[in-house]
């Protein structure tokens, strides 16, 4: 039976080699064999006795040494140390087979396209896991999800990182290195405990097992009676030797294919073809992970898995690097470990870190915050409110993992937009994608991170309407909860988008503010009729009913209007106000000056952002030299010349 399934692309004349991917002596002919399992007997004896610094189990010793294509090596081997933030990370590498290793359990590079259980509406077959923890001892990840789930999370990824971002594999050996970690499972059932998890190369180990199949025997438990196709659960329900078995058995069958296409037909040359692309993917380079030092003695390996993702966030710069919506989801759960572990979520940190991250049920944990789970909307405006708090350890954790010499409030929208859309990832993708563009325009204003607030249980009308009232008589507070709770209703039911390019044509011509949805919102709540209409907003979405609208003194329902139109009135309304229908009002000379300094001051943010983004540029691409005077004096005087004119028309700072 044929062990490989490979369409044949290409009619190669010359053929594709099998590729020699011995380390010695290469003057005998090659042919492929895996090494009897006693071939690895010195190499996990040498392992275990002459690396003090190797901080792994026995059991993953050994997935190391079966692992090997050539475990002789392994003798003698020296362990490398990669720095991350937190300490310094142990390798050890060496060229393995592939089928010995696992895809990761998520692949990280999918987080934007999870579900969370956040998600009152997330299917339990699709549900993201629960964060790995640390091991005690060793450098391993801990999983403590029922293993039926594991497996479907991997396999699920593996199928996406295949399906989304193929690599070319056969023709040659794949040469740039795979980074894996030995993982442990605390409910394995009946299958085995522990494995060999690749965090970084997992499009290269999915393109390699594309076009497998093994045959039904060699996999358990099946009844299937046709060569199943490759998937990494097959692989993790095998004990070990039997995965080094299977892994013998393809490399046999392979070649029993090669010898067996004799002649020059296309039909030959094709099988030969195929069964040497199989070979040359059978093997790839590793590097594992086998200890972690903390710059801090006392964390012990409490930090390791923060540790690892710092090591993936930098290495996926390659082929295809994070989505920026992934990105920030990895940067997010960073930041909320890191406040976790620093103790800065109060009080009740466990429950507040599982509330911010949506990955396990949040139904009690919401309701210990005295919020109720049932509304998406005040788990978001939760993460808002927790990651713009102003506390100095807050910020200095938060810029150190943006990789910013500052924090500014729009630095810390991107991962609070995707923790807080772990409450709607449900949603499907072409309705999701506008809400997190609309977002991303910028859903921050800068008195969240000025004001000290709270998120309130507004699960009712009544709550609503006291909390409006509370805004109308000053209280700000209460005016930044109001605003939060609306933009997100609104964002998130499709009435309040990105700036549309019709948005004038909508309103009549009239310009309408085209910042984030963030300042449109901030702009309409310091109106008393732009305050009711977000109020009354956010009841009438909660209930399935469109918002209504302000005119006349009073709110009134639009028939026919789409999001696109509220859109479209509520950023002419930040503009020039709630006039009655067909009038423009003249903004006096006062609003004319506010918005100037506004415009202004919005103009600094983003010219601050973007010398940051310039420094970690130099940072990434290691550039040490100072730029010529020449190409910098025009913007240091103009800085310099606007600092002058600024105080010429302000108060002098306090002392």
């Amino acid at each position: 039976m044929s062990t490989i399934d490979i369409p044949d692309e290409h009619d190669d004349i010359d053929g594709i080699e099998v590729i020699d991917i011995r380390s010695g002596n290469r003057s005998t002919p090659f042919e492929h064999r895996v090494e009897p399992v006693s071939k690895t007997t010195k190499a996990i004896k040498f392992l275990e006795k002459n690396h003090p610094d190797l901080q792994i189990s026995p059991a993953a010793v050994r997935r190391i040494a079966f692992g090997a294509v050539e475990p002789g090596l392994l003798e003698g081997a020296r362990l490398e140390r990669h720095r991350v933030e937190t300490g310094w990370l142990s390798v050890i590498t060496y060229r393995a087979y592939t089928l010995m290793l696992s895809p990761a359990i998520e692949n990280d590079r999918l987080l934007d396209e999870a579900h969370y259980a956040a998600d009152p509406d997330t299917n339990d077959q699709q549900r993201v896991l629960a964060m790995p923890t640390a091991h005690d001892t060793d450098a391993a990840l801990v999983y403590a999800d029922a293993m039926d789930d594991l497996l479907a999370a991997i396999d699920r990824a593996s199928k996406g990182v295949r399906k989304n971002n193929p690599q070319e594999v056969g023709r040659r050996i794949v040469e740039r290195p795979l980074t894996a970690v030995p993982v442990t499972f605390l409910n394995p059932g009946r299958h085995p405990s522990d494995d060999l998890s690749i965090v970084d190369g997992n499009s290269r180990w999915a393109s390699c097992t594309a076009g497998i199949t093994v045959p039904a025997s060699s996999i358990r438990p099946t009844n299937a009676k046709d060569p199943d196709s490759l998937l990494p659960s097959h692989l993790m329900r095998l004990p070990l030797a039997e995965r080094r078995d299977l892994v013998r058995e393809i490399v046999k069958n392979a070649h029993r294919d090669i010898n067996a296409a004799t002649g020059t037909s296309r039909a030959a040359r094709a099988k030969r073809d195929q069964a040497a692309r199989l070979l040359n993917a059978m093997t790839v380079p590793v590097q594992v992970i086998v200890g972690y030092t903390d710059d801090n003695p006392s964390m012990g390996m409490g930090r390791f898995p923060v540790a690892v993702r710092s090591l993936l966030m930098r290495m996926n710069v390659g082929v295809k690097s994070f989505e920026p919506s992934s990105q920030n989801g990895v940067t997010a759960e960073e930041i909320v470990t890191a406040l976790f572990d620093a103790g800065e979520l109060g009080d009740d940190a466990q429950t507040v870190r599982d509330v911010l991250l949506g990955r396990a049920d949040v139904t009690d944990a919401m309701k210990s915050l005295s919020l109720n789970p049932a509304f998406r909307d005040l788990r978001f405006t939760f993460v808002v409110q927790q990651l713009t708090r102003k506390e100095p350890r807050l910020r200095t954790i938060m810029a150190a993992k943006l990789d910013k010499r500052r924090l500014q409030v729009t630095h810390r929208s991107g991962p609070i937009v995707e923790l807080g859309l772990r409450s709607y990832s449900s949603l499907p993708k072409e309705k999701l994608a506008p809400v997190r563009t609309a977002l991303d325009t910028g859903c921050l204003w800068q008195a969240l991170t000025d004001h000290e607030w709270t998120v309130e249980n507004i699960d009712n009308n009544q709550a609503v309407d006291d909390l409006l009232q509370r805004a109308d008589n000053g209280d700000i507070p209460a005016r930044l909860l109001l605003g939060v709770i609306a933009m997100v209703t609104l964002v998130t039911s499709g009435y309040l988008l990105a700036p549309g390019g019709s948005a004038e044509q909508i309103v009549g011509n009239i310009k309408v503010m085209r910042a984030g949805v963030g300042t449109v919102i901030k702009t309409i709540l310091d109106t008393k009729e732009g305050r009711q209409v977000l109020a009354d907003a956010i009841k009438r979405i909660r209930a399935n009913q469109s918002p209504r609208w302000w005119a006349d003194g009073h709110l009134v329902e639009r028939d026919g209007w789409k999001g696109s139109d509220f859109n479209a009135h509520l950023r002419r309304a930040a503009n020039h106000g709630f006039a009655p229908e067909g009038y423009q009002n003249d903004p006096t000379a006062t609003e004319l000056e506010d918005k100037a300094l506004t415009a202004f001051q919005g103009s600094l943010t983003t010219a601050a952002a973007e010398l940051d983004d310039l420094i970690a540029l130099r940072k990434e691409n290691g550039t040490d030299t100072k730029l010529p005077w020449i190409a910098v004096e025009p913007s240091v005087k103009q800085l310099r010349y606007m600092g002058s004119d600024l105080g010429g028309i302000s108060e002098a700072e306090p002392r």
